[in-house]
């Protein structure tokens, strides 16, 4: 920057030879930081499956007192210890494991490897195989003397109810009652008339 001569002039005057001198110069410090820098970009897996299953109802009902002192993996919430925050509630925290921060975190990127043909043909191989053994076990008659064995065991419960019922209610009329307050009174018993 260089002053004008003349006081009466108040704007400033830039010297552009000494300005476009440090453009240069910035501009090759960047490009020597560049090629100093190995720039290859990061090779992330393709995205998968998860091999675990995410636990949401562990702490579902309970109560935990929560302090200053309190770790925030141990404090109200969800806490996701790849990405160290804690997610208030279930669906956010579903939302935050399938999303793109936790995913980069783990070192996925959000692109799923392409099926070919044979992967899908395969696929539907398994599958077929799998319903074919459910059928087989599903066996009919089976199934038949196991819902009957059911309706044994509740009747014979509900039985046994009855029984016990009857036998606390026969305890209570075998115990001794004021005969002398019911005959003046007018009827015979404080009982009820059903057995």
């Amino acid at each position: 920057m260089s002053s004008s001569s003349r006081p009466e002039d108040h704007r400033r005057k830039w010297d552009r030879d000494e300005y476009e001198k440090l453009a240069r110069k910035r501009l090759m410090d960047d490009l020597d930081d560049d090629r100093s820098k190995d720039l290859s970009p990061i090779k992330r897996e393709m995205l998968k499956q998860r091999d675990y299953r995410v636990d949401l109802d562990s702490k579902l009902g309970k109560s935990v007192v929560i302090t200053k002192a309190t770790p925030s993996s141990q404090s109200g919430g969800y806490y996701c210890n790849v990405c160290d925050c804690v997610v208030k509630d279930s669906i956010n925290f579903l939302d935050h494991i399938n999303g793109k921060k936790h995913q980069r975190n783990l070192g996925m990127s959000m692109k799923i490897e392409r099926s070919s043909l044979d992967q899908v043909k395969k696929r539907f191989e398994t599958n077929k195989k799998k319903m074919e053994e459910k059928k087989k076990d599903y066996d009919l008659e089976q199934r038949l003397r196991e819902l009957k064995e059911e309706e044994e065991k509740l009747k014979e419960y509900r039985k046994e109810k009855k029984k016990e019922k009857k036998r606390k209610h026969d305890e209570l009329d075998d115990e001794p009652q004021n005969d002398d307050m019911a005959a003046l009174m007018g009827f015979s018993g404080f009982g009820s008339s059903k057995k």
